[in-house]
């Protein structure tokens, strides 16, 4: 009696696989909320994750299926569901970073007199998480809270990408290069702003997202030295001329350092616990 010698399945691989289709449902989902409530067409969603229209357009379906992800009729565009605000639910807390960074986006808005942002890192995406109004009469409002965009098109996202590792950086802008092409954007041109921002100690951004307006933006990091998020201080280009802007780094820089020591005093607290 000869032993079965037929081939059997390798289930070493079913893990593999199973986190494979969760990242790519992760990127798809990534895309979709940087659509917010105006949604994305499945095209750009196809080109943002490089990702087959057949594969994309079953990721959806099984979304849609858990309302995860929802069909605009009319626009024919896809956007995040209502059940994803419900399991938001879940997790009420603010973030530590957003307790740590309050203080300081309250006393330096005021003090400089213009809008203030905190940006996350959240995989290869900028999240605006706060926004705090100074008290000049022209303030620039930018970006909203909740706003996501690629890593590399925000003066946030190249102060980030700064203070990473040269590696990481351009690791980072390479993945993100089909989508930059909606910002009008390209690899060089990310890849040059870093350098830039990297041999200054924070990021200039000369021209803004609105026209006429100037931005400035300084990395936080965590106490184990990652790239976690930015002040970025926005303003009317006058009020960001060469004169003043060194005092502007000086004091954003400084609040990022409080920001950081927040940060760490928060995680000692935890620890000892």
């Amino acid at each position: 009696m000869s032993a079965d010698r037929s081939p059997r399945p390798d289930n070493r691989r079913a893990p593999r696989q199973g986190a494979q289709a969760i990242r790519r449902a992760l990127s798809v989902l990534r895309i979709l909320a940087a659509g917010r409530e105006e949604g994305v067409h499945l095209a750009e969603v196809v080109r943002a994750t490089a990702l087959t229209r057949p594969t994309v357009h079953r990721i959806l379906s099984a979304l849609i299926e858990e309302s995860i992800v929802e069909r605009r009729d009319r626009s024919r565009r896809y956007a995040i569901g209502r059940q994803v605000p419900e399991l938001a639910l879940a997790r009420q807390s603010r973030s530590p970073l957003l307790i740590a960074a309050e203080p300081s986006l309250a006393k330096v808005s005021a003090e400089l007199g213009d809008t203030l942002f905190l940006t996350v890192r959240t995989g290869f995406d900028t999240l605006c998480v706060a926004r705090r109004i100074g008290p000049y009469p022209i303030q620039v409002l930018s970006i909203d809270v909740g706003a996501r965009r690629p890593l590399g098109v925000s003066s946030a996202g190249i102060a980030m990408l700064a203070s990473m590792p040269a590696q990481e950086a351009r690791r980072i802008v390479t993945a993100n290069e089909v989508r930059f092409e909606s910002y009008r954007i390209d690899v060089p041109a990310v890849l040059a702003q870093i350098r830039a921002a990297r041999a200054r100690g924070y990021n200039l951004r000369d021209v803004g997202l609105v026209p006429g307006t100037k931005s400035l933006s300084a990395s936080i990091k965590s106490p184990d030295g990652q790239s976690i998020a930015a002040l970025t201080l926005s303003a009317v280009r006058r009020r960001l001329n060469p004169r003043r802007e060194a005092g502007v780094a000086e004091v954003l820089l400084a609040a990022v350092r409080e920001v950081e020591a927040a940060i760490s005093a928060d995680r000692q607290r935890e620890q000892s616990v």
